[in-house]
């Protein structure tokens, strides 16, 4: 009885991670699209942090999709990336990139992909021989932007080999997946994007914790991504906390997916 109980589980997994793969392509070919259009542009909750009409568009695309698909249960996670948690365990995370045409899946104890091309993460534990990756949020609080950039002096004062910022936690976190990088840190990301690449991450071989570290808390806005735990650790060793409000303490709930 055990046994056939697992299938059926299995199967319904299967069933989300098809479903979050075909709403995903969607939605990267919609900003494709916008692209090479004009957009209108609104302001979040700063001039740095942008919404867009297509943002909009994609949002309401996958959480409607997914929502009539599976009324009986919550819609994951949603941003750039798909993630689903059953009883609060991830489960499954699915990140496309969308210029790149690059479909990162994970799903959990079976592994990490990207365009089927099964995903490893790096081995290195030198971080003087590390390559990180990081991003500066849209707060643009002074002291916060004062506490991200004495992180990073403190880094390359160690030294590492480089930092570099790409433009997007989620897909930062999939070049930690795919050993293209060594590691990625941040503080004041969101739940939306660590959940998909939190799976896709550790179904490489990576890891992900806390800035102080100890567990990963999605809710806490901030994060260490390594390959290895030694270079988690020794990059926890040179942070200084730079403290944001976690997701499950604020009122907004245009994001209670996540909670």
């Amino acid at each position: 009885m055990a046994g056939s109980g697992e299938r059926s589980r299995d199967e319904l997994l299967e069933e989300y991670l098809k479903a979050a793969v075909q709403v995903t392509l969607e939605a990267g070919q919609i900003i494709r699209e916008a692209l090479t259009s004009e957009k209108r542009v609104q302001t979040k909750s700063s001039a740095a942090d942008l919404v867009t009409e297509t943002d909009q568009l994609v949002e309401n695309l996958i959480i409607s999709t997914l929502s009539n698909k599976f009324p009986s249960h919550r819609t994951p996670v949603v941003a750039v990336s798909i993630g689903l948690s059953v009883k609060k365990e991830l489960e499954l995370g699915v990140i496309y990139s969308c210029v790149e045409e690059k479909l990162y899946t994970g799903r959990k104890g079976h592994g990490a992909f990207c365009n089927g091309q099964k995903l490893q993460a790096s081995t290195q534990t030198d971080l003087s021989k590390a390559l990180i990756l990081t991003e500066l949020g849209s707060i643009r609080d002074p002291v916060a932007v004062k506490m991200l950039f004495n992180n990073m002096e403190r880094l390359l004062k160690v030294p590492a080999h480089g930092i570099r910022i790409v433009g997007s936690a989620a897909l930062d976190l999939c070049h930690v997946a795919a050993g293209d990088v060594d590691a990625f840190y941040q503080f004041g990301l969101h739940c939306w994007d660590m959940a998909a690449a939190a799976v896709i991450v550790g179904e490489a071989g990576g890891i992900m914790i806390d800035t102080a570290g100890g567990p990963l808390d999605l809710m806490s806005r901030r994060v260490v991504a390594a390959g290895t735990l030694e270079m988690a650790y020794q990059i926890v060793k040179e942070l200084q906390p730079v403290a944001y409000e976690r997701d499950d303490s604020t009122e907004d709930t245009s994001h209670s997916l996540c909670k």
